[in-house]
């Protein structure tokens, strides 16, 4: 690989890296190109070099968010715990995922906002797909053979259900910081969430 390739690769890399704390911050509307650029060391024209539009960008950092979290669970085994200790880790690891990368929130945010149009004109869509709701399957057949998990559950289902109970949470810390009066990610109230929805998920599956 030429320094040239290189230098190009890494400055494509610092622009995209760039823009997703750029419209996880502003979403879509409010983001601007001169900011990508000054956070990345390059120049406008050089960001719409090599994503063409902002629109192109949006949907470069919103593949790049997707991805990261299909690699990372890509990682996690779910085939070497007993069942119900793997689902419980699992779960730990997603919402731990979500706590850690608030960039993931803020572009889905958007990207709902726009009605997934942007993902759904993605050349990577059914590569952005993870293979984890396949890993859920298996853990369930396994915890039926165990006898501690039922049957006819769908593991599509379970991994929204998993999901939902840490994205709902995280992206809503503020306003239900302020409706319920308590601060949602002080320590004490974020645990107290992640035992609870543990508790959730475990009879959900349960016989």
């Amino acid at each position: 690989m030429t320094t040239r390739v290189r230098d190009a690769q890494a400055t494509r890399a610092r622009i995209l890296k760039a823009a997703v704390r750029e419209f996880a911050r502003h979403g879509f509307s409010g983001a601007r190109g001169e900011r990508v650029a000054r956070a990345a060391r390059s120049s406008e024209r050089m960001v719409y070099y090599y994503f063409a539009s902002k629109e192109g960008l949006f949907r470069a950092a919103l593949e790049s968010v997707y991805a990261s979290l299909r690699d990372a669970e890509s990682t996690v085994r779910l085939d070497e715990a007993e069942p119900l200790e793997a689902l419980e880790s699992f779960c730990r690891f997603v919402w731990d995922y979500y706590l850690k990368h608030p960039e993931f929130i803020g572009l889905v945010n958007t990207e709902n906002l726009h009605q997934a149009r942007h993902l759904r004109r993605s050349p990577q869509l059914d590569e952005l797909v993870s293979p984890v709701v396949g890993q859920l399957g298996a853990l369930l057949e396994r915890g039926q053979q165990a006898g501690v998990m039922r049957a006819g559950v769908d593991p599509a289902q379970l991994y929204l259900a998993i999901a939902s109970l840490g994205y709902f949470y995280l992206s809503n810390q503020h306003t239900l910081s302020a409706v319920l009066g308590r601060d949602l990610l002080a320590p004490g109230h974020l645990q107290a969430h992640w035992l609870a929805a543990v508790q959730m998920i475990r009879r959900f599956v349960a016989l």
